[in-house]
């Protein structure tokens, strides 16, 4: 057996990460317990009265990975962190996709999405890390500003042993099993939620009034987790068990309405909670912070480019007044009639009936392959303003009039960032051509 074959699947290591990270945020948030306790009474109730969706998430493998799934959020203060944050995640398997601005609604950050892009590594584990860079042009003191590019210049967000096995994989290709475990713990460290600042109160003060994310990102020693995301088959039982359960849970949920056929994401919360920490040069007197949070989420139907446009003409005319209901009136909510319109990405699977074609349309005519929706794997930047907004008790932030670029955020990031409608129409294809060779 060669080196090669002996390297833990980044797959695989994923996967134990996604693990151990759940396992350090239970311990850290107590209530994210009790809202994967939610997700999966709900995710069984929904299983359970819905024999035909089950039916589905089985033959599409989502079955499986739902329990698992997770999102997390951090946000880090410089290009370089950023850049060895997506070296540390390549190993894992994890490639930036899309690109986020959320300057326009008054975050003064940009962001990507680390995760898996194809569907057997996405089957595999479908943890996802919403990655935010901070953009320091945006503090408007220019004092402030100096003094938090200094304090990011010097810390440093990742162990030297991370760093040394993230150097030993690029330069071997792979880690062995004992590697993989090592970079598992110590990858963890970076998202650790440490409990101490590199400011003293003051600062920490300035940079808390200029912005609430600019105080999260610049004044502690790391991209702590700030939330953590299970995926639940019914976001509104879910919103409705945490209000009965007491959680101070967001008012509204974030996304598109409740459908039949749900479409791209549904988020919703509960507000951050505060948490002592220690400022620099103040041992024994702690301080509160105020800035992570429990989330949930309901995936649905990843949208075509037309399928995109359409949403957001909808979310435009519930955002001038409309109900959310009365702006979604026009948007079908039929799989079948999406699909046909152009306006959602597909699977085929197989209906059972016996049978050959040559196409996928002569499938489909004769009913041996049916369409299933293409999960949406990315996030949606109003959707994660609102949560971001709601957590850090701003009811009316201000915008900034500088909007971000993508061509900034991947000169910092040094490459570019993956195009996500390339993705699921490759993934329809595969879809495709997969079904196809079956029936032959």
């Amino acid at each position: 057996m060669s080196a090669m074959d002996q390297h833990v699947a980044p797959a695989a290591i994923r996967a134990a990460f996604s693990a151990a990270m759940s396992r350090m945020y239970r311990a850290e948030v107590p209530l994210y317990g009790d809202l994967l306790e939610i997700v999966a009474a709900v995710n069984a109730a929904v299983l359970s009265a819905q024999p035909a969706l089950a039916r589905q998430l089985a033959a599409s493998g989502e079955g499986v990975r739902l329990g698992e799934e997770r999102h997390g959020a951090i946000r880090v203060g410089t290009p370089a962190e950023l850049r060895l944050l997506a070296r540390l995640f390549a190993i894992m398997g994890m490639a930036p996709v899309g690109y986020y601005d959320l300057a326009p609604a008054g975050i003064p950050v940009h962001s990507t999405a680390f995760r898996a892009t194809d569907a057997a590594d996405l089957a595999t584990s479908p943890f996802r890390v919403f990655t935010s860079l901070l953009r320091l042009e945006l503090i408007a003191d220019p004092d402030l500003r100096a003094k938090a590019s200094a304090i990011l210049a010097d810390r440093r967000i990742v162990t030297d042993a991370c760093v040394a096995l993230i150097e030993e994989a690029e330069q071997e290709g792979g880690l062995h099993a004992g590697a993989a475990d090592r970079f598992v713990a110590e990858a963890l460290e970076t998202f650790r939620w440490q409990g101490r600042a590199l400011v003293n109160a003051a600062t920490y003060d300035a940079l808390l009034a200029q912005h609430r994310l600019v105080a999260d990102i610049v004044a502690f020693p790391g991209p702590h987790i700030n939330h953590l995301t299970p995926r639940t088959l019914d976001i509104d039982a879910a919103q409705a068990e945490m209000q009965r359960r007491g959680m101070a849970a967001k008012a509204s949920i974030e996304g598109p309405p409740r459908r039949e056929v749900p479409v791209l994401l549904r988020q919703t919360s509960f507000h951050a909670l505060s948490e002592s920490f220690v400022p620099l040069g103040a041992e024994g007197a702690d301080a509160q912070h105020t800035a992570r949070f429990g989330e949930i989420e309901q995936r649905g139907a990843a949208l075509t480019p037309a399928g995109r446009a359409l949403y957001d003409r909808c979310l435009q005319r519930a955002q001038d007044g409309e109900t959310l209901a009365d702006a979604f009136a026009g948007f079908p909510d039929d799989f079948g009639e999406l699909f046909a319109a152009g306006l959602a990405y597909a699977q085929f699977l197989p209906t059972g009936r016996a049978g050959r074609a040559d196409t996928i349309e002569q499938a489909l005519a004769n009913r041996l392959l049916a369409p299933a929706p293409l999960t949406y794997e990315d996030f949606l930047p109003v959707s994660a303003a609102g949560i971001f907004r709601s957590n850090l008790g701003e009811v009316a932030p201000e915008t900034y009039a500088a909007g971000g670029s993508q061509a900034a955020f991947e000169a910092a990031l040094g490459q570019p960032v993956r195009d996500p409608f390339k993705l699921y129409a490759a993934a329809q294809e595969r879809s495709a051509a997969e079904a196809l060779a079956k029936l032959a």
